[in-house]
């Protein structure tokens, strides 16, 4: 037993030397937390003899904290641990690889807040850089411009913008032989796009793609070294799999979903990952009933830091319990729903953004159409509030709020 521990300790101290980071996936989050400060001390050190890897590495450790549970204040630590770094670089190259971790930063804020300003700063960060002289280094800023154009592509919606994106994403990944953390992260980036693309044309091409891509990371990442990536590309296969047993009304496929859902729930705990084990949570909950204290917990991990995951739980959580109140016909019960949504809107807390004001406004729509198909009542102005609300998800970087709003508002009764 003691040699297996002592074995374990020098497997870590080893991994901290690496720069690829997948080992962090097997610790929690509050070890994540513990490295990532470590790591900051030692990089500030005058005695360091590395001070710009090692505030790379700092930025990326603050970051990884920062993906799993949606601390603001890790974001703003990694960004200045990549301010440190550039001001440690002697060379282009370094200056380079500061930007590109700055960038990340920038990316990740986005993803986990909205805002496509913060994807427009980055590409303007990209294109200011000087020419890298080292083909990984190269590589490396097209794999992210292409990561980054994707974003604004899926905010579009618009299909041709969305292959584009993906053609991008194509080159860029034929440039990463051999940088496996890079190369796994942009693959699933284009799975995801090619999933989104392919449902909206109903292109099996780009569908086939998505697969492809998603089979070859669940397979690369054992549920002993990589439970978190296995677990994000598990939740994807499950939500296309999902997607396309609704179109095709397969019961087998929708079956298949459900198990891929639970595989990827399975992975970890929710302490481990609270926010990935939350998203999978809020994609399972687009197309299954999911018990309503699971959609709670979810929205309780979610809520409070202006996160676009937080507005789609809230939202999800809502729309279950306007479903289950409808189904019966629960007058009382729609009216106590619709009751927190007006308190949130007319008192919002300072923590409210834009996404929760979008999110409230789909769930009154989901209300007033529950209550009329049990009164009879015609509700007015649905149209107009479901538009005004998918336009502002979009506007603030969340496009699958937004096509809850669109798809709601393309029901008969909204008319």
């Amino acid at each position: 037993m003691f040699e297996f521990g002592r074995d374990l300790r020098r497997l870590f101290e080893k991994a901290r030397d690496s720069d690829d980071l997948g080992w962090l996936e097997l610790i929690g989050l509050g070890l994540v937390e513990v490295e990532a400060r470590q790591q900051t001390v030692d990089a500030g050190r005058v005695s360091c003899q590395r001070p710009h890897e090692a505030a790379l590495r700092a930025s990326a450790l603050w970051r990884e904290h920062a993906r799993r549970c949606g601390a603001a204040a890790s974001l703003d630590k990694a960004e200045a641990a990549a301010r440190d770094a550039a001001r440690h670089a002697r060379n282009d190259d370094q200056t380079i690889r500061a930007a590109l971790e700055l960038a990340h930063t920038g990316m990740l804020a986005f993803d986990l807040c909205g805002e496509p300003e913060r994807i427009d700063a980055a590409l303007t960060l990209l294109k200011a850089l000087p020419a890298a002289r080292r083909s990984d280094t190269a590589a490396a800023v097209a794999a992210l411009n292409a990561r980054l154009r994707a974003r604004l592509a899926s905010i579009s919606g618009e299909i041709a913008a969305l292959q584009e994106a993906s053609s991008l994403m194509d080159a860029a990944l034929h440039g990463l032989r051999g940088q496996r953390p890079l190369e796994d992260d942009l693959r699933l980036d284009r799975a995801a796009l090619a999933l989104e693309a392919g449902l909206a044309a109903r292109d099996p091409r780009l569908l086939d793609q998505a697969g492809g891509d998603l089979r070859a990371l669940v397979e690369a990442a054992s549920p002993e070294q990589r439970p978190l990536s296995r677990a994000r590309a598990l939740a994807l296969c499950a939500a296309g799999m999902a997607a396309l047993a609704a179109i095709a009304d397969d019961v087998t496929a929708r079956d298949q979903a459900h198990a891929l859902f639970d595989a990827a729930a399975d992975q970890f705990t929710p302490d481990h990952s609270p926010l990935d084990w939350a998203a999978i949570q809020v994609l399972r909950a687009e197309r299954e009933t999911l018990p309503l204290l699971v959609l709670i917990q979810a929205e309780a991990l979610t809520e409070g830091g202006g996160l676009v995951l937080g507005a789609l739980a809230h939202e999800r959580r809502v729309a279950q319990e306007t479903t289950r109140a409808g189904s019966v016909g629960d007058l009382s019960a729609l009216l106590e729903i619709e009751t927190g949504l007006r308190r949130r809107l007319v008192r919002p807390s300072i923590l409210a953004t834009p996404l929760d004001w979008a999110s409230d406004q789909i769930g009154m729509a989901r209300i007033a159409l529950a209550r009329a198909r049990w009164t009879g009542q015609t509700p007015r102005g649905l149209g107009l509030m479901l538009v005004e609300a998918a336009a502002t998800a979009r506007e603030h970087g969340a496009p699958a709020l937004a096509q809850r709003a669109e798809r709601l508002a393309r029901t008969p009764e909204t008319a």
